[in-house]
C-alpha cells in the first residue's frame, strides 16, 4: 500500500496544505530516503522523509500509510520524528 508524497504530508499534518507540499517538493526541498522527491512519489511504510525548512530540517519515518483523511489525533501515529 502506498500514497502520494503530497497527500501524505498534508494528511499527516507535517505540512498544512497540499499545495504547499507540492511547491516545496518541486523546489527539491523534500527528500525521501535521501533522494529528492516529486509530489507524485509513492510513499510506503519505513520510508524516511526529510523536509528542508529555512531554519531547520525535519526528518520523519513513515509508520502507517493512511486510507483517506484521518483525525488530528490519528495523524501523529502515521510517522515517528527522527533526530
Amino acid at each position: 500500500m502506498s500514497v502520494r508524497l503530497d497527500k501524505f504530508l498534508k494528511v499527516s499534518r507535517l505540512i498544512k496544505r497540499r499545495t504547499v507540499a507540492n511547491e516545496i517538493s518541486d523546489m527539491g526541498r523534500v527528500l525521501v530516503n535521501g533522494l529528492s522527491a516529486k509530489p507524485s512519489k509513492q510513499i510506503k511504510v519505513d520510508d524516511v522523509i526529510t523536509i528542508e525548512f529555512k531554519s531547520k530540517n525535519l526528518k520523519a519515518k513513515v509508520l502507517k500509510v493512511p486510507e483517506g483523511n484521518v483525525s488530528i489525533q490519528e495523524s501523529f501515529s502515521l510517522y515517528e520524528l527522527l533526530d
